[in-house]
């Protein structure tokens, strides 16, 4: 989602013959502003006033005035091819795209970047919407479709529920239904992918699988939620050890096997369902040691005779057939009728 597009112009030429057409003041306060000097660093609008004496309101003055003078010059005009690439690139990226992603895909050199940030600045069919609580900085040259788009996203994520994960290839599919009425040229996997990582409150985990970004399924925070993807990702019961391979494997995370095996004690999202083994509670496994799944087993269905416990609690537990029979002889817990059925005591 981040290959660089090779431009047929340098950025830093063009910048350079739009700034020629201001003051020197105004050419230090642009290049100061957008980073446009030899160390890239930008500077507020309170460091410049400091530098010369004036209000950080008199510097944003300044800063759009220059902006007009330069929107008005020849400098602009003969720049234009500039511009009608960049807005050729916007469109073949999917018409709108997040600001970050943007410029990874213009230049890889920061600097250079602060450059193509300024020509965007400038031209006037770019618009840049800021960051809020639902999308990051973006970029768009048709504001019909950015609507579209964000209009969409909103409504993907109000379909996801809390901790649910999606496979990527389905995410996709349930957002090309959201924009099924949209140009048959944007609906290809690497747009839709561009269009998804505009959004705040969607996103996606190390092991590929979309969600709520609130939720600890994608921005996994420790080793309890690492752990959590690891064995939902295995599919079926899976040893500790394993699961602190696999948080190293997955997340480039140091997990210690005697951590990894104190954290999923602890957390009631994990079922020890054999020596070593854990599997999900959401996976429908009783909890406990293997008398409390005899004793809820018993609870549920009533008075059984040996081999229905045992049958029943190996759905429940990867153990041996003789520590189920062992736990039924304690009478403390369970009680033998006459027709040979156990029930809890």
């Amino acid at each position: 989602m981040s290959e660089k597009i090779t431009l047929s112009f340098k950025p830093k030429a063009v910048t350079k013959r739009l700034l020629s057409v201001l003051t020197k003041r105004g050419q230090d306060v642009i290049t100061n502003r957008y980073g446009l000097g030899t160390t890239g660093a930008k500077m507020t609008l309170d460091a410049i006033g400091k530098k010369y004496g004036i209000t950080r309101e008199r510097v944003r003055q300044i800063e759009n005035h220059s902006l007009a003078l330069i929107r008005k010059s020849k400098e602009y005009k003969e720049s234009q091819p500039a511009f009608a690439e960049l807005k050729a690139i916007i469109l073949e990226l999917g018409g709108i795209v997040a600001e970050k992603d943007l410029l990874k895909h213009l230049a890889k050199d920061a600097n250079i970047q602060n450059h193509v940030n300024f020509l965007l600045v400038t031209g006037e069919e770019f618009t840049r919407e800021k960051e809020d609580d639902d999308f990051k900085h973006r970029w768009y040259v048709d504001q019909e479709l950015a609507k579209k788009i964000q209009g969409s996203l909103k409504r993907l994520y109000s379909k996801l529920s809390d901790d649910e994960l999606v496979l990527e290839a389905d995410l996709i599919d349930n957002f090309l239904e959201e924009v099924k009425d949209m140009n048959d040229k944007y609906k290809n996997e690497e747009v839709i992918k561009r269009w998804l990582s505009i959004s705040h409150k969607i996103g996606k985990n190390p092991l590929g699988e979309w969600g709520k970004t609130a939720s600890p399924n994608v921005n996994a925070k420790g080793m309890r939620d690492y752990a959590f993807l690891v064995i939902r990702k295995h599919g079926s019961p899976i040893h500790f050890k394993e699961v602190a391979k696999a948080i190293s494997q997955y997340f480039d995370k140091k997990a210690h096997v005697a951590t990894t095996h104190n954290e999923l004690i602890k957390d009631p999202r994990f079922v020890l369902v054999g020596r070593g083994l854990y599997a999900l509670a959401e996976w429908g496994y009783m909890s406990g040691v293997v008398k409390d799944v005899i004793k809820k087993i018993i609870d549920k269905e009533g008075p059984l005779t040996k081999d229905e416990i045992v049958k029943k609690v190996l759905k429940e537990r990867y153990v041996k057939e003789n520590t189920i029979l062992v736990n039924l002889q304690n009478n403390k817990f369970f009680k033998k009728d006459k027709e040979g059925k156990y029930a809890n005591a």
